[in-house]
């Protein structure tokens, strides 16, 4: 029916990592080849298909550690028990904003309102790289058109009112609206995207 909103990842290391910047971590992890462990909210969450493509795209090699959700992983990278995780930026800000963290850069092509000072990833050195989280309000196969139509009219007021709009910028999310035909093309193409790192990597359903 329509995308609702985009959601940036954001990748964080622990503060005792001897990197400042994605140009540094990927020398580091050039030179230290599946030494390093990433945590992620889950397998074949967002955070872990982020890293895989920033694998793939950097050409290094890291072990997974998968979590039941962002709360583990953030107590661990925090702790150091692992050394990264790329994820949903909106659970990681306050603790980024503490200094209890320390943010690499954000996965969409446009650096996130919510903190400005974090670079993309295309900015911190990996040209190309785009992985957003999105969230989308979708109905079932052969919904009549014409009730498709009221919604997506209905959830597109909805995202423009203020209150709506302002809720979800907050958190670090991008209200959107697109038409039903926009966000079917899109969602093609993220299958056909991601497909591609899934295979690349080797990943099996769990």
């Amino acid at each position: 029916i329509s995308l609702v909103a985009t959601v940036p990842n954001v990748l964080v290391v622990n503060n005792n990592m001897p990197v400042k910047d994605v140009k540094e971590l990927v020398a580091y992890l050039r030179a230290n080849p599946g030494k390093v462990n990433f945590g992620s909210p889950g397998y074949g969450s967002t955070g872990h298909m982020s890293t895989e493509l920033f694998m793939s795209m950097t050409g290094v090699k890291m072990n997974h550690v998968s979590y039941k959700g962002d709360a583990g992983v953030l107590a661990d990278v925090m702790a150091g028990q692992v050394s990264l995780s790329f994820s949903n930026m909106p659970a990681y800000t306050p603790q980024i904003k503490a200094g209890r963290i320390r943010a690499l850069a954000v996965s969409t092509t446009k650096r996130s309102p919510a903190a400005p000072e974090i670079p993309t990833m295309a900015e911190a050195g990996v040209p190309g790289y785009v992985a957003v989280a999105w969230f989308g309000l979708l109905a079932p196969a052969n919904t009549p058109r014409e009730i498709v139509t009221r919604l997506h009219a209905e959830m597109v007021k909805a995202l423009a009112t203020p209150e709506i709009s302002a809720s979800i910028k907050s958190v670090g999310t991008e209200p959107l609206g697109n038409t039903p035909e926009e966000f079917a093309a899109q969602i093609r193409n993220d299958l056909a995207k991601w497909g591609k790192v899934a295979r690349a990597a080797n990943m099996r359903v769990e």
